[in-house]
């Protein structure tokens, strides 16, 4: 018998990672170099959609990379709709994590928190979206994808002619996603735009604004989703703000987690996640001014009476259920009915269709991840019917949803539309995965520089011997001071991780327990006015209904841990997974408003 060659580790572990790639139907030895901060690895694949043309395909990172064997049984891929971002090269990362190192933080003005819709978009300009080339029944599928392709590439290079990538924000480069908007704008009755209340204007394109309401001839019903994260005064200015430029809207408030007034606000629950127990969903406050701007738009021509009932019915469960928890969620009541939509039913549907057709309106969700679009769907259904993420791209294709028999709804996958906006503020906003940026410490620096990060979570400066003396501070010191309070540690050296503790904080932004909110142009000039407007006090009392005093839910809190850190985690309004709905600490909505401090969130030793 010969003797056995030596076989290395090393070795090993290449052969088990072959044998991984070849289980995925990757093509046998193919690895790209992972990234060792984020733990994401892109993986060489086969080409399975037409949404990179050659010209662009080196400077795409794909993103979300989900396991497979190949093919599903009626062909899906479930990498078809991965969401695909212009790369970062790696002189641009390196320049920004010593920039992160280097530059001193300094607090700017609360004017450079207004934004102005104009300076993200510039109307006008290349900044557009991708229109459908016209076609007819007579052009065979791959002509009519082909020719798709074409004008796809006709508009990724005006506009990488037109700015440079520094300047340019992350938007999605795969055409795939751009086909889902198509389908569900053409099967819509009504388009419902959902965006952040703390940055509206980041998730409202104008372009799509003009396209829905001039060449389509469709109502725009803007949702100004988590209303509940924003002071009142803000809400009712952005609210305003809208109505001026854009006099074609419909304007709707939303949230699916409304304030409790009688819960005491506790200023160290920053570092707390509670989960309601219960029918939380049936208080969501916005169905009814929904309902009421749907009913302006179709003047009659549908019944939406059913839906009036729907509404009644959930404000009587909320008003007589006991709170018991799984005995409310599994009572009888009227079945939603689920469509997931395959790639035969994303066929063209024509040129023009009818409106309103078998007396049915149909509602199209759209907007940017995590603008809250599921969860919308599940606050107006009464209960969760769609999987929530608030990680970027998790709904991968369209489905519609009947909320009752004449309303049907339709969630469209989120889509990021090419602007200016700094990619700092894209990430804080959630368009990217957390878990895999490059570089994170940059979004950190330009949120410490915007509030008070520093204080907000009692950081003690990492080279400071006295804490009461003052020592400039960079985005680098503040990640690696949480990393110390935390007690983020490397496994081999156990260093402070700063990479970890970077991601933290910038979860606690997206959850909204680092609050952020921007302002239109002229608010702080005019912020005693909107306070003290009537409708800031009835949106005051509006942010906290619930059910009545006999009410009782079941609340129970536990300490943000580093698991809850981790992708796919639950998560508030934004986008949920799992039962549990967190509920992020806010003021509470009957205090003064001129006396609130939005920034007394922690005592010294909740930490």
């Amino acid at each position: 018998m010969p003797r056995k060659k030596p076989f290395s580790v090393k070795q090993k572990k290449k052969q088990l990672q072959d044998k991984r790639e070849r289980k995925r139907g990757l093509q046998d030895g193919l690895r790209s170099s992972s990234n060792s901060r984020s733990g994401s690895r892109e993986r060489r694949e086969e080409q399975t959609d037409t949404s990179d043309g050659e010209s662009v395909t080196h400077h795409i990172r794909r993103l979300n990379q989900q396991p497979s064997q190949g093919l599903g049984p009626r062909g899906y891929d479930p990498n078809r709709y991965r969401l695909h971002f212009e790369r970062d090269s790696r002189e641009e990362v390196e320049r920004r994590k010593r920039a992160a190192r280097e530059q001193v933080l300094q607090p700017v003005s609360a004017e450079l928190l207004e934004l102005d819709i104009r300076e993200v978009y510039q109307p006008g300009s290349v900044l557009d979206f991708p229109r459908r080339p016209p076609w007819s029944y007579e052009m065979s599928k791959e002509q009519l994808m082909s020719q798709e392709e074409r004008s796809f590439q006709e508009y990724l290079g005006k506009i990488h002619g037109a700015y440079t990538s520094e300047k340019l924000s992350y938007f999605e480069h795969n055409l795939e996603t751009w086909r889902q908007l198509w389908r569900v704008l053409e099967m819509s009755d009504i388009v419902l735009l959902i965006t952040d209340i703390r940055h509206p204007v980041v998730n409202f394109p104008p372009a799509l604004y003009e396209y829905v309401t001039g060449e389509l001839g469709l109502a725009l019903v803007l949702v100004l989703n988590k209303v509940d994260l924003a002071p009142p005064a803000l809400v009712v200015a952005w609210k305003h703000y809208f109505h001026q430029h854009y006099p074609q809207l419909h304007i709707v408030l939303f949230t699916s987690f409304p304030r409790d007034p009688r819960t005491p606000q506790d200023p160290s629950s920053v570092l707390k996640k509670s989960r309601r127990r219960g029918r939380g969903w049936t208080r969501a406050l916005g169905p009814e001014q929904l309902l009421r701007a749907c009913e302006a738009i179709t003047a009659g021509k549908v019944d939406l009476s059913s839906w009036r009932e729907k509404i009644a019915r959930d404000v009587a469960g909320a008003t007589w259920g006991n709170g018991s928890g799984e005995e409310e969620e599994e009572e009888d009541g009227p079945a939603v009915l689920v469509e997931q939509q395959t790639d035969s039913a994303m066929e063209p549907t024509g040129p023009t269709r009818e409106r309103y057709k078998d007396g049915v309106v149909t509602i199209g969700c759209v907007g940017f991840p995590n603008v809250g679009k599921s969860s919308l769907i599940n606050g107006l259904v009464g209960r969760k019917v769609v999987s929530v993420s608030r990680t970027p791209g998790h709904t991968r294709y369209f489905q519609t949803y009947f909320l009752t028999p004449s309303v049907k709804l339709c969630d469209c996958p989120g889509l990021i539309f090419p602007s200016l906006l700094p990619r700092q503020l894209q990430v804080l906003a959630g368009i990217y995965p957390i878990a895999q940026i490059q570089e994170p410490y940059t979004a950190v620096g330009y949120l410490a520089s915007r509030i008070p990060v520093q204080a907000l979570l009692h950081l003690r400066h990492p080279e400071a011997e006295d804490p009461s003396a003052e020592h400039p501070w960079c985005a680098w010191d503040i990640c690696e001071a949480w990393a110390e309070k935390r007690g983020y540690k490397t496994a081999k050296a156990a260093r402070n991780d700063v990479y970890r503790a970077a991601n933290s904080l910038l979860r606690l932004a997206l959850d909204g327990r680092l609050s952020l909110c921007f302002h239109p142009p002229g608010y702080n000039e005019q912020k005693g006015t909107w306070e003290s407007h009537p409708e800031t006090m009835e949106l005051v009392v509006l942010q906290g209904r619930v059910g009545p005093a006999g009410d009782e839910e079941e609340e129970e809190e536990e300490e943000l841990s580093s698991s809850c850190e981790e992708e796919g985690e639950e998560d508030r309004d934004a986008d949920e997974e799992g039962e549990g709905d967190e509920d992020t600490p806010t003021s509470a909505p009957g205090s003064s408003l001129a006396a609130r401090n939005p920034y007394a969130l922690l005592g010294e030793d909740e930490c």
